[in-house]
C-alpha cells in the first residue's frame, strides 16, 4: 500500500539552482573505479495545470530497456527502485524536481521505458486516492487510467549509459495537457502526457508584474519557434510563484522565445532567449502584458471512435512568419468539445536583451489564430481564425 507524505518527505526536492551543484558533483561518476556499470538517476517535474488545484499521481514502478520494442514481458528490463508515494504535480514548477530513484546499469543505450502507475483499488478504506484531480471549485475526484496501464505507459527515450558515470534524467508530467474531461459525467481520464530529458543544468528565470503573479491563469512558456510550416514546440512551462518569479529548467542550450499569457491580458513575447551550457539566463524585466479584451474559439472534434482522443494547440503568428505557441489542451473525451477564450489585442513583442526589455506591439494579426488539432498521428489545421471581444469563432474537426 503506497504511503501519502508531505512534499519534502516524498521525495528530495531540488531546484535548478541546487541541482548544478549537485550534477557537477555528480560529474565524477556514479559507481567505484572498477565497478564497469554506469549509475542512471531519474526525478520528476510539471508544467502548469490549468483549471486545477492538485493533480495526484503515484508512481509505483519504472522500468528501462535498451531494446525499443521489447514488450513488457520480453527480458532486458530492468527496474529502478522506488518507493510507490502520492506526490502532486502542481508542487513541481519553477525548477523544482523531486528524486525518483536511482538504479546502476550495464554501460550502453537504452531507448525505452516503462511508467507503470499505482491501482486507484489498491487504496485502502481512509487511504488517499492514489491517482486524483482536485478541479478549482470543486472536490478531490479519482482520475480513470488507461486501459493500457497493466503493463505501464511506454516512453521512448534516449539515454547513454558509460561506466563509472551517472546519466541524470527527468520525467517531464504535462498535467495540463493529460488530464481529459468526461462530458457531463464528472468524471477525469488521465492520458499521461509524459516526456524524458537530460537534467540539464541551464535555463531561464525572471518575474511577472505582481499584479499577474496569482489567481490570473498565468502562463511562462519558453517555446522553440515555430514557421509556416514546423509547429512551435514548448520545450518548458511554469506558472509563476506568489511573488511573480519563476523558473524554467531544465533546459537544453539553444535560443527560444519566451510567451507569458494570462487572463484579461494579450499575450507577450521576449524573442531571441540564449541559453547556454550551464548557465541561467536572467530575464532582466518583469513582464506585465497590456490589457486586453478575450474572444473564444472553440467547437467539435469527432473520431469515429470512444472515448474521443484528440489534443488542440493554439498558434499565432509574429511579424518576420515565426509562430508561437499560446495555449493547447484536450478535447472533451465523450463529447469532443474544446473552448480556448484567447486575447483580441496585439502581441506585445521584446527582443531579447541582458538589461531592461522594450516591448511593443506586432501588427501583424492581432486577434488571429490557428488552430491544430491532433489524433491518432493525425494533424489538421483550421483556417486562419480573428477573435473579437465576446464573442465566439467555431472550427470544428474530423477524423480520420
Amino acid at each position: 500500500m503506497f504511503k501519502a507524505l508531505s512534499a519534502a518527505a516524498r521525495y528530495p526536492i531540488t531546484t535548478l539552482a541546487s541541482a548544478m551543484v549537485l550534477m557537477l558533483a555528480a560529474c565524477g561518476g556514479g559507481g567505484s573505479a572498477s565497478s564497469g556499470t554506469g549509475t542512471l538517476q531519474m526525478s520528476l517535474t510539471d508544467a502548469p495545470a490549468c483549471g486545477y488545484d492538485a493533480v495526484n499521481v503515484t508512481i509505483a514502478k519504472l522500468s528501462v530497456n535498451q531494446s525499443g520494442t521489447a514488450s513488457a514481458t520480453d527480458a532486458g528490463w530492468v527496474d529502478i527502485p522506488i518507493t510507490a508515494q502520492r506526490i502532486d504535480l502542481l508542487t513541481l514548477q519553477n525548477g523544482v524536481l523531486a528524486t525518483l530513484g536511482q538504479t546502476p546499469l550495464a554501460p550502453g543505450k537504452y531507448t525505452q521505458m516503462r511508467l507503470l502507475l499505482a491501482d486507484n483499488a489498491s487504496a485502502g478504506a481512509g487511504q488517499p486516492i492514489p491517482n486524483s484531480v482536485l478541479p478549482t471549485g470543486g472536490s478531490e475526484t479519482a482520475l480513470t487510467t488507461p486501459s493500457g496501464q497493466q503493463t505501464g505507459l511506454k516512453l521512448n527515450v534516449d539515454i547513454d549509459i558509460a561506466a563509472d558515470k551517472m546519466a541524470d534524467f527527468v520525467i517531464d508530467f504535462n498535467a495540463c495537457k493529460s488530464i481529459v474531461s468526461a462530458g457531463a459525467s464528472g468524471k477525469y481520464l488521465l492520458k499521461p502526457v509524459v516526456s524524458v530529458t537530460p537534467n540539464f543544468i541551464s535555463g531561464v528565470k525572471g518575474a511577472v508584474d505582481a499584479s499577474i503573479a496569482s489567481g490570473a491563469g498565468t502562463a511562462v512558456m519558453l517555446e522553440q519557434p515555430g514557421t509556416s510550416t514546423q509547429a512551435p514546440v514548448v520545450v518548458k512551462a511554469t506558472a509563476p510563484d506568489s511573488g511573480g518569479n519563476y523558473v524554467l529548467g531544465p533546459v537544453a542550450p539553444g535560443t527560444y522565445d519566451l510567451v507569458v499569457t494570462s487572463n484579461g491580458h494579450a499575450t507577450a513575447v521576449v524573442t531571441g532567449v540564449v541559453v547556454q551550457d550551464g548557465t541561467v539566463t536572467t530575464i532582466g524585466s518583469a513582464i506585465n502584458p497590456p490589457v486586453s479584451t478575450d474572444g473564444t474559439i472553440g467547437g467539435l472534434v469527432s473520431t469515429g471512435a470512444t472515448p474521443i482522443d484528440a489534443s488542440l494547440t493554439v498558434t499565432q503568428a509574429l511579424t518576420g512568419g515565426s509562430t508561437i505557441e499560446v495555449t493547447s489542451g484536450p478535447a472533451d473525451s465523450v463529447t469532443g468539445a474544446y473552448a480556448f477564450s484567447l486575447p483580441v489585442g496585439a502581441v506585445s513583442v521584446a527582443p531579447y536583451a541582458s538589461g531592461a526589455l522594450t516591448f511593443a506591439a506586432d501588427a501583424a494579426a492581432p486577434g488571429k489564430y490557428t488552430v491544430v488539432a491532433t489524433s491518432g498521428g493525425v494533424t489538421k489545421q483550421s483556417s486562419l481564425l480573428t477573435v473579437t471581444a465576446g464573442a465566439t469563432v467555431t472550427a470544428g474537426f474530423s477524423f480520420p
